[in-house]
């Protein structure tokens, strides 16, 4: 048993390492890539796994509840406070129309109305991690359709716990959750028994994780002990499992319970990073499982019938999701890119699938039939739709002509932009703007800035920008992807323009650094510098002294900059060199402020003084 425990995990991981990296390189997500590992192990290809592999399965469905867990851990309930209207609004209406309409698809096809209900709530749900992940590497998270993704994904996301609750109510008999020998303290009770124990113990996990898990943590904190604390948040994950288990009911829903009551505590993000690696390998580990259960006997005597369910649910989903927009007024070319993001199934209809299965809701064949058609959804989605996410908005709505030019060209007009524009034009500068979120052009404009619409990453809107005569682009854009591949497009085609580019943080300035951009600015750097010059003045001291050592440490942290970046893929030598050069910016401005320059401070608040001069 041993043996045969062992190789299956060396299968599944090696399918995994193999398999992953040359979806990613096809255009596919990871979790495409984990069930392409698992049709190649399968039964239907060269079936290194069979019944055999259940122990790896088991094993592996334990990483959708520390996904639950993790997604529990995100829903602070401050944030979901303030985008309640959006949340509540689109988001039922979303999961209730999208339900209604798959669920009287169903029964016009003769299905049990209560299989039909059951796998509508499922079909309705979406990629919470695909859509999420997909929108951030695009830049799109701060626009009008960003927005209202998150809210209908974190609507799906509540919207669990009464969907599980609701399956035992549609159970033929109650199976589910009663462990190896088949026992459970629910086992043989009638659903609306199990519906109430649902309620009941989330309940418990509730009072469970404001009174003795949060106390629990704070003393396990105190020891200092990095590894204490993962192993402490593990065993609230799988305590927490193991209770709802013991009275039959659905772990992932315990443990999301208990990830949103420790949302709001001091430990959230010491829980977040020491789950992640767990749930990510367990995660994986179950998509395997699933792509190798897929019934590929039913793919090929059925094809027509599952092509047309899923161009079936696609279209339902898309019109809904037009309707939903439209009724909140989202822009035509925003809402055509919320709604094809959210258009597919996401992986958690395998978890209801499951669960449906087990608590035989579903039949076999029917079950066999929606896990095939939920990789097929989630593979059109991810390979055609989102991976045009970006250039949707600019497909809804033509680009402006631009009939100025000036000197400096500013791509990405929100906060960092526009803080730069006010102060060029107030300074004389006059500089063509340019940004690719209507929304915030026609707001822009009703403030009186000329913005033109149009993506910065195109030539021809270059061009007529007057890229060809400029001579300063400054690229104000937050996305660190696409700031990459606009400065590919103007060293190519303009090489003449210096570019100055707004930059996250130190490891995106290498990445610049790497592509020849000399001019690189931290978003945060000034601020720091700003707030630390503020703060040495209210203790005391002089404000030119306290400015002029600001510009001192900026300039050091530059030049350390330069230095640290050939080291950056080295992570030996990098901390060497941060350590040496961390020391060597204190050291110089120990000096600095060790020489009298105070003779001309008087220019700069003389009444301020340190208090060492006040005693001389």
């Amino acid at each position: 048993m041993t043996e045969g425990f062992l190789f299956q995990a060396l299968i599944y991981l090696a399918a995994a390492i193999v398999c992953v990296p040359i979806a990613k390189r096809l255009g596919m997500g990871s979790v495409l890539g984990y069930l392409l590992a698992g049709i190649v192990i399968g039964p239907y290809a060269f079936a290194f796994i069979g019944k055999e592999g259940q122990d790896i399965m088991h094993f592996a469905e334990f990483g959708v509840v520390m996904m639950l867990f993790l997604i529990g851990l995100e829903l602070e309930p401050s944030h979901f406070w303030r985008m309640r209207h959006r949340i509540l609004g689109m988001g039922s209406v979303q999961i209730m129309l999208t339900t209604l309409i798959i669920w009287a698809g169903m029964m016009l096809l003769n299905f049990n109305w209560k299989t039909a209900l059951a796998a509508s709530l499922a079909l309705a749900m979406s990629s919470t991690a695909i859509v999420l992940q997909s929108l951030k590497e695009k830049g799109l998270g701060d626009t009008e359709a960003g927005r209202s993704s998150f809210a209908v994904l974190l609507f799906q996301d509540i919207a669990v716990i009464p969907v599980l609750a609701l399956l035992p109510l549609l159970a033929v008999s109650t199976g589910y959750g009663t462990g190896g020998d088949g026992k459970a303290i629910l086992a043989g009770l009638p659903g609306w028994v199990q519906t109430v124990a649902v309620l009941g113990a989330g309940s418990s996990v509730v009072l469970a994780g404001r009174f003795v898990i949060v106390p629990f943590l704070r003393m396990v904190a105190r020891t200092h002990l990095r590894e204490l604390l993962t192993a402490a948040a593990l065993l609230i994950v799988i305590a927490t499992a193991f209770l709802m288990q013991l009275v039959g009911l659905s772990p992932a829903l315990g443990t999301f319970l208990a990830g949103v009551v420790l949302a709001n505590s001091e430990f959230r993000h010491e829980l977040e990073s020491d789950i992640e690696p767990f749930k990510g390998l367990l995660l994986g580990l179950f998509f395997i499982a699933v792509g190798a259960s897929i019934n590929f006997n039913l793919l090929i005597s059925s094809p027509l019938q599952l092509i047309s369910l899923v161009i079936a649910v696609i279209a339902v989903k898309i019109i809904v999701l037009m309707g939903t927009g439209r009724l909140f007024r989202i822009n035509c070319d925003q809402n055509l890119i919320f709604a094809l993001g959210l258009s597919q199934v996401g992986e958690f209809a395998f978890v209801l699938f499951g669960f449906m299965h087990q608590l035989q809701i579903l039949p076999d064949r029917l079950t066999d039939r929606m896990t095939a058609v939920t990789p097929l959804l989630l593979s059109i989605n991810e390979r055609f739709i989102l991976p045009r996410f970006g250039t949707l908005a600019a497909a809804g709505k033509e680009a402006d002509i631009i009939d100025v030019q000036h000197p400096v060209i500013i791509a990405g007009f929100g906060d960092f932009g526009s803080t730069i524009g006010r102060f060029l034009r107030a300074s004389g500068i006059a500089a063509t703007i340019l940004d690719n979120d209507s929304d915030r052009v026609d707001l822009l404009r009703k403030m009186g800035f000329k913005v033109f619409y149009g993506d910065a990453a195109r030539p021809d809107i270059l061009k007529s920008a007057g890229a060809e005569a400029a001579r300063i682009l400054i690229i104000a854009v937050a996305d660190p992807s696409t700031n990459c591949d606009l400065v590919e497009k103007i060293q190519k085609h303009y090489p003449h323009l210096t570019i100055m580019v707004r930059i996250k943080d130190r490891q995106d300035a290498y990445e610049m650094l790497d592509m020849g951009v000399k001019d690189v600015y931290r978003e945060s750097l000034d601020t720091s510098i700003r707030l630390g010059v503020d703060a040495l003045v209210k203790l005391g001291y002089r404000r030119y002294a306290a400015t002029r050592a600001g510009q001192n440490f900026l300039k050091y942290d530059e030049a350390a900059l330069l230095k640290l970046a050939p080291h950056r893929h080295d992570e030996k030598s990098y901390l060497y060199n941060a350590r040496e050069q961390i020391t060597m910016q204190e050291l110089l401005l120990a000096n600095d402020w060790e020489v009298n320059t105070t003779i001309n401070d008087h220019a700069w608040e003389s009444e301020l003084r340190t208090d060492q001069e006040a005693k001389e």
